[in-house]
C-alpha cells in the first residue's frame, strides 16, 4: 500500500510554529489557526493525506508562542502604565 502524500501546508505550519517560538512571536497565532485548519483537513481526508504530526506540533508551538506574545504584551503595557500612574500621582502629592 503506497503512503499517503503529506498535506501541502503541514510543513509550513511546523515552520511557522518554530519561528513563532524562537524568532518572532507574532507568527504564533498564524501557526495556531493554520494548524487547526490543516489538522481538521487531514482528519477529514480519511487517510488520504498525512502530515498530521507536523501540523499538530506546529499548532502546539503556535499556542505556546501566542501565550508568550500575550505575556510580553501584558509586561510592556504594565511597564508603561505603572510608571505613568505613579509619576502623575507623585507629582500631584508634592
Amino acid at each position: 500500500m503506497p503512503m499517503a502524500p503529506p498535506h501541502p501546508q503541514a510543513t509550513t505550519v511546523l515552520v511557522l510554529g518554530i519561528l513563532g517560538l524562537v524568532v518572532c512571536q507574532i507568527l504564533g497565532p498564524f501557526a495556531w489557526s493554520m494548524g487547526n485548519r490543516v489538522v481538521r483537513e487531514i482528519d477529514a481526508s480519511g487517510g488520504a493525506m498525512s502530515g498530521r504530526e507536523n501540523a499538530n506540533i506546529g499548532k502546539i508551538l503556535g499556542i505556546i508562542a501566542t501565550a508568550l506574545l500575550g505575556l510580553t504584551l501584558l509586561f510592556v503595557i504594565f511597564a508603561i502604565v505603572v510608571p505613568l500612574i505613579f509619576g502623575v500621582a507623585s507629582s500631584n502629592v508634592g
